[in-house]
């Protein structure tokens, strides 16, 4: 799994990247009570918002951590939006992208890496 510092995780499958947010942004947003997840068959770019999430707190975009094109988006969070603050590393997922160019997970945070930098924040 790699992390961005925009709090987002991706986890690689072959050429597929399930992608959803941190264990900590989920509880910086408290409460999730709406997601709206990509289309499939949209082209990401890297840094561009493919998602939004709203909690009782805020309205916060995802960002793609890798470019390339949505195969599935999870569609159970919009009538379970609670399963982002209950799963955020699992079943609180929010799409899974073909990946465009794997060398851009080589820019991204490793688990070790991600935890020193929320050590900064």
């Amino acid at each position: 799994m790699k992390f961005t510092k925009d709090h987002e995780w991706v986890s690689l499958d072959g050429d597929v990247a399930t992608v959803g947010i941190t264990s900590y942004a989920a509880e910086q947003l408290g409460d999730v009570v709406f997601v709206e997840t990509p289309d499939v068959g949209k082209t990401v770019k890297a840094g561009d918002g493919f998602a939004v999430v709203e909690s009782v707190k805020a309205a916060s975009d995802v960002y793609a951590p890798v470019s390339g094109e949505v195969v599935e988006a999870n569609e159970t969070l919009s009538g379970a939006p609670e399963t982002v603050n209950a799963e955020p590393t699992g079943a609180g997922w929010f799409a899974k992208v073909r990946v465009a160019d794997p060398a851009e997970l080589d820019g991204l945070m490793d688990e070790a890496a991600y935890k020193a930098y929320l050590d900064t924040l």
